[in-house]
Parts: C-alpha cells; structure tokens; sequence
C-alpha cells in the first residue's frame, strides 16, 4: 500500500461565491493535472455556478455542467495541500487547515450591470478564464510532484 506521504494532498481553489473564478479554477486544475492531483473549490458564501463561467469554459474543452457551488466548511483540511485564493476586490475566505497558500488576485468577472452586452460578458469571464489558466501552466511547473506523477 502506497504512504500517503508520497501522494501530493489536493489543490484548493477558494473564493467568495465559489461561483465563477474558483470554479473555473477546478475545472482546468482537473483537465491539467488528471488523476496526478486532486482539485477541489469552494467558496465562503456559496451560491450557484455562474452560467457564464459555464459558457466560456465549454468553450476549452471543460463541461461545469454538473458542478456545484460549495462551502469551504464542508472541505476536510487534512485532505488539502495547496490552497488558492482567487479574491481581487472582495475579502478571501479564510481556510484553517496546514497548507502551502498562493494569491491570484483575479478581478470578479461577474456583473450585475445591465448595460454590458453579452459580448462584454464573455470577455470579462474569458480574461478570468485565460488568466487562470496560465497560472495554472506556472502552477504546474513549479509543483512538487513524485517524478512517476509527472506526466
């Protein structure tokens, strides 16, 4: 049986709603890292899954169809071993457990100004999407994976 020291702890992904950046988060996390690395999200007020975030990351290839918002509570932090905050404007949730922390302060694409355009829209969610994910590409690079997790 494996140790589970030798296995990397999963990868958080926190922000206010869990609506939109975080879960944007968790869907390229999973299509990147495969079953190299578990990918979680949650938020401190969770609402629902912003049906942009779910427009614009169709669009890469990642189905948030069957995703839902959930609350940092409900994560068991002996299970976490990086956590990403995702907040800009807003105030960060708060996560207790022992892990390793980073800050991608990415702007809230989400809107609820009735003047921008659908168009205005996407953009806003795929700046937050492309930003995310070329973290994610740094991300990857950096990370302290056993060399035979290492794709």
């Amino acid at each position: 049986m494996p140790n589970a020291d030798t296995h990397p702890k999963d990868i958080l992904f926190l922000c206010v709603a869990n609506s939109a950046r975080s879960q944007m988060a968790e869907g390229l996390a999973r299509k990147r890292f495969g079953a190299r690395l578990g990918v979680q999200s949650a938020g401190s007020e969770p609402s629902v899954v912003n049906p942009w975030a779910v427009e614009v990351m169709r669009e890469v290839g990642v189905d948030l169809g069957t995703h839902r918002s959930k609350s940092v509570q409900t994560i068991d932090p002996s299970t976490v071993g990086t956590v990403v905050t995702l907040c800009a404007e807003e105030v960060c949730p708060v996560f207790l457990g022992n892990a390793r922390r980073l800050h991608w302060p990415i702007p809230d694409p989400a809107s609820k100004d009735p003047s921008l355009s659908r168009d205005a829209m996407l953009a806003r969610f795929c700046t937050a999407r492309d930003e995310i994910q070329g973290r994610l590409e740094a991300l990857d690079a950096l990370l302290e994976l056993p060399g035979d997790l290492r794709s």
